[in-house]
């Protein structure tokens, strides 16, 4: 009887890697009960290209609408620690590739935030991870850019989750999409289902239907 082979320990670094900087495999897709947002699917995690600067402003008194990519600083690039490393060179059991999995793991969870975010009313789409429930409601969850990040694969980096604490209570469920309306702050969060950079006080969270509406 012939055994599962066991992943060699750089394939797996790699493939943690991948998932750890870039977001969720193609495979996260099929999980999908329901369609992603446009700007976070599962193969293009970071939501696309930010709106123009010319009309990236919001009305007087409306939140703006952003994408995941904005809450990334632009300098930053989570694999220059790693550049020239031949992972192919780790043999079975080496320890170097645990060591290696570790220094992903801690990039990923002190991924910078982008200041000029901090205290900005904005409205962005997402997927609901619970973190406390009352009632049947969602009264604390992270919001995630892709179906699947840390419940079926490795959480993303830490400018890449929302810890979101809505003003009353809503009824969803984990992975629902919605929108998210309230005011970003750049504040860390440690949580059992990953580490958030940016914290949201939730005037709203509502289904997330297509489109901006």
């Amino acid at each position: 009887m012939r055994h599962a082979k066991t992943l060699h320990p750089a394939v797996q670094a790699s493939k943690r890697f991948a998932l750890l900087m870039a977001g969720a495999s193609l495979a996260a897709a099929a999980w999908a009960a329901e369609p992603a947002p446009k700007d976070t699917t599962a193969t293009n995690p970071l939501g696309g290209k930010a709106a123009p600067a010319a009309t990236a402003k919001a009305p007087a008194g409306q939140p703006r609408q952003i994408t995941w990519e904005e809450l990334v600083p632009k300098d930053w690039d989570p694999s220059k620690e790693f550049k020239g490393m031949d992972l192919s060179a780790l043999d079975d059991g080496d320890p170097r590739a645990n060591e290696l999995l570790m220094k992903m793991q801690e990039v990923s969870n002190n991924a910078p935030t982008n200041p000029a975010m901090n205290g900005v009313e904005v409205k962005i789409p997402g997927f609901i991870v619970p973190l406390e429930e009352a009632k049947g409601e969602v009264t604390e969850f992270l919001l995630v850019p892709y179906f699947g990040a840390c419940i079926h694969t490795p959480p993303p980096p830490a400018n890449q989750i929302l810890h979101v604490v809505p003003q009353k209570g809503a009824k969803f469920r984990a992975m629902d999409t919605v929108w998210v309306t309230g005011k970003l702050q750049t504040l860390r969060n440690d949580s059992m289902m990953g580490v958030s950079g940016y914290h949201v006080s939730a005037s709203s969270v509502t289904k997330y239907t297509g489109g901006s509406k």
